[in-house]
């Protein structure tokens, strides 16, 4: 007989949220896991004694990490999200008949709290990891990727006071067809400091900026990809955004050129666990950033009693002041110097009881002077022979050259800290080691890309950047920690199989024959 249902709505209902989530629901799991009551303490301060109620600073938390969870950077779709999950509304303790929060107080919250409060709450949840066993602690890979900023690349402005708008635009834009088929956009409102919208390029470069923009306008429209907005050449010296100043222009190669952050992560090796993560300026150098991220990890994990032994890079971080700072810290740096980097010029041998080279002649090259090098600020020694050493030498002008009266070359300060790094990078631990970074942490920015929300920084700001990445990072690790609890159990079972398999195997081949029946060889 055939069935039909007929719905009508009924006046009084029971009805408990509790009894409709699964015993195994992840965020039903995850509720009993994590305990964020520490967060009333915590922001207190941040409150007034009177006026209308807040959002509770612990449902707050708990909506920004779903947000994460889902891979949602919308807080309007954050919230119409929520309202369709029972289980979600379950985690952060709301009935189906109460109304969720108003999206612009997630943003409005999410500005009251400073970046400390995030912080805290990352470090609390590295804890549970610790305590679970999921984080060794003593080799960390280090990598950095950027993040789409909040902001175009259409309304980008010229750093110049307005009175000088024209005159500074014959000097360093070269107008295409397409700049003047698609007039540049302006932002509705200007958010930088006065400092933000100066040059900071000098004549020479302003001068290859130029150049560049020259070439740029005659082959643009041509070239594949013109009409893309960010295929027009621009340069942080010269360009700044006015919808967000702390945003900037960076490229990858095959990329397009956007407005970027740049966002630094440290990842354990043990079970790949986040242990820091923070947010730059996209414009900043790897190798300039190393030191603030070693004080600030090595604090974090020495509060976890952990002991930091080993730390693991690609190039990019790669400088000898990098190398004596990590070695005055006892950690031992496997970072891939520079394919510029030499030991000296090719055919002399150093000698460094005495500190000098010996030239391929035999002739001593002494050193001179320690000097800090005009274009990369970097500390640099000199090595130079006497004239009267290189007279008569019959490779003088293949050595020399032509013009040049004697032998004059500067090595990097750092030499010795370059050559310990370089023994361990090409020792076999060094090998496994750079194995070990490419299996860790990349994986981990992919995850946190493409599927933790961390495609593109909602907000304004670096500071609320670096909020949104530290909430990415504390979403992946509760992740990993609700799943390294049931691999922990699987895991032990399997163990108590293979001792009992073990000892009956043991047994059979070292006890008395009669106590195994089936395999008696009598």
């Amino acid at each position: 007989m055939q069935g039909k249902k007929d719905y009508q709505e009924k006046l009084f209902a029971h009805f408990q949220l509790s009894e409709r989530i699964p015993k195994d629901n992840f965020y039903r799991r995850l509720k009993s896991a994590i305990d964020l009551d520490f967060l009333y303490k915590l922001t207190k301060g941040y409150y007034g004694d009177s006026g209308q109620k807040s959002i509770d600073p612990v449902v707050f938390f708990k909506l920004c990490l779903v947000c994460y969870l889902e891979n949602i950077i919308s807080d309007r779709k954050l919230i119409d999200h929520c309202s369709m999950r029972l289980d979600i509304l379950y985690f952060i303790g709301y009935g189906i008949d109460e109304e969720l929060p108003w999206h612009s107080t997630i943003s409005r919250t999410r500005q009251l709290f400073p970046e400390c409060v995030f912080e805290e709450v990352f470090t609390r949840v590295l804890a549970l990891c610790v305590e679970k066993g999921m984080v060794g602690g003593h080799t960390q890979a280090i990598d950095s990727a950027p993040v789409k900023a909040n902001a175009s690349m259409d309304t980008l402005e010229l750093k110049v006071p307005e009175e000088e708008l024209d005159e500074h635009l014959r000097k360093v834009r070269a107008l295409s067809s397409m700049d003047r088929e698609e007039p540049h956009r302006k932002s509705k409102n200007d958010r930088s400091d006065k400092g933000q919208r100066s040059v900071t390029a000098n004549k020479k470069e302003l001068d290859a900026v130029k150049g560049r923009t020259k070439k740029w306008a005659k082959d643009q429209d041509q070239r594949p990809g013109a009409g893309n907005k960010g295929s027009k050449y621009t340069s942080n010296k010269t360009h700044y955004s006015p919808t967000d100043p702390d945003a900037r222009i960076s490229v990858k190669p095959g990329k397009a050129r956007k407005l970027n952050y740049l966002s630094q992560l440290s990842v354990d090796t043990a079970h790949h666990v986040i242990t820091d993560i923070r947010a730059y300026h996209a414009d900043g150098k790897d190798n300039q950033q190393l030191p603030d991220i070693v004080k600030r990890l090595k604090k974090r994990l020495w509060e976890q009693g952990l002991v930091w032994e080993n730390c693991v890079a690609d190039t990019g971080y790669s400088s000898g002041e990098n190398y004596r700072f990590l070695e005055e810290r006892n950690l031992k740096s496997f970072i891939p110097p520079h394919g510029t980097y030499k030991g000296g010029p090719d055919g002399f041998v150093y000698v460094e009881e005495h500190d000098h080279y010996i030239c391929p002649r035999g002739k001593v090259i002494p050193f001179t002077k320690v000097f800090l090098d005009s274009r990369t600020r970097t500390k640099k020694k000199e090595y130079r022979a006497r004239k009267h050493v290189c007279l008569g030498c019959p490779i003088r002008e293949r050595c020399l050259g032509k013009s040049a009266q004697e032998k004059k070359f500067s090595v990097t300060y750092y030499r010795d800290e370059y050559e310990r790094n370089i023994a361990r990078v090409e020792s076999p631990q060094g090998r496994h080691m750079k194995g070990k970074r490419q299996s860790t942490v990349e994986p981990v920015f992919g995850t946190l890309t493409q599927f933790m929300g961390l495609r593109k920084i909602n907000t304004i700001g670096l500071a609320q950047a670096n909020k949104g990445m530290h909430l990415s990072a504390m979403a992946y690790n509760l992740k990993k920690y609700l799943k390294f609890e049931q691999k922990r159990s699987k895991s032990g079972a399997g163990q108590l199989t293979l001792a009992t398999l073990s000892k009956s195997t043991l047994g059979f081949l070292f006890g008395a024959p009669g106590e195994h029946p089936k395999f008696n060889l009598h």
